[in-house]
């Protein structure tokens, strides 16, 4: 697949920043509350740097094993050329046994799924004496193959499962809890994800409520076939990989 040129990479960031805006438009936001994480899976540090360029300025990584040499080339070839260093999210399941490869290169590790995972990334995090800033996931569809913390009801009323993970996490000294983030199952029509992304937005309200020292500054839910409605749900950062980077290669 050809890499595209740089004109063609800023000529699609600016559609989706465009796209952005008119979403936040259409919801009454202003579209400085979005930050929008280009997702990197399966892209070259080439492709990456291109969107640098561009003007994106996070990234969001699903593997961690094959992120780790990619973000230290990405970094050192920025540096050479003068660019902005690039910040970079995990976004994508993390199993206990890789923990380590994400504590220290992530700003943000948007899929805690777990208490185990949790309890390992604290001790980890202890180890190299930094607070990681870490969102929940959720699985708002109920999907079975996918990963996440019990959904709650329509309502946005929690699931026991989910406020007993949550009751382990809080104490954990070295994670920062900053939010929650899901995936709407899939949907013909980017409407019909709305109603995933509403049970994370009711679930972020009853939390507000009830947990009012946790910050839950951040919703992170959307991707290139769906953000428009997750911004009109209330997300604050969006995924978006194949409407930045072209149809995904192969992984």
């Amino acid at each position: 697949m050809q890499l595209a040129t740089l004109t063609e990479m800023t000529q699609r960031v600016s559609t989706v920043r465009s796209r952005i805006a008119d979403a936040c438009a259409a919801a009454g936001r202003d579209e400085s509350e979005i930050t929008l994480v280009a997702a990197s899976k399966t892209r070259t540090a080439e492709e990456v740097l291109l969107a640098l360029e561009a003007g994106i300025a996070n990234f969001g990584e699903n593997r961690p094993e094959e992120a780790a040499s990619k973000i230290s080339e990405v970094n050192t070839l920025a540096q050479s050329r003068g660019l902005p260093p690039p910040s970079w999210h995990m976004i994508g399941h993390v199993q206990g046994r890789k923990a380590r490869l994400v504590v220290g290169p992530y700003c943000l590790i948007h899929s805690l799924d777990s208490y185990s995972l949790a309890a390992r990334l604290d001790r980890l995090a202890a180890a190299q004496g930094i607070v990681l800033p870490v969102l929940l996931e959720v699985n708002t569809s109920e999907e079975p193959n996918k990963y996440g913390l019990p959904g709650p009801s329509g309502d946005g009323l929690p699931a026991p499962a989910f406020l007993a993970a949550l009751d382990a996490i809080l104490p954990l000294g070295n994670l920062r809890l900053l939010g929650l983030m899901t995936m709407a199952a899939p949907v013909p029509v980017s409407s019909q994800a709305r109603p995933y992304f509403r049970k994370l937005f009711l679930l972020r309200e009853w939390l507000r409520q009830h947990y009012p020292n946790v910050e839950w500054q951040h919703l992170s839910m959307g991707m290139s076939d769906d953000y428009d409605a997750a911004i009109a749900e209330g997300a604050t950062i969006v995924r978006i990989g194949r409407a930045i980077f072209g149809e995904r290669r192969v992984a």
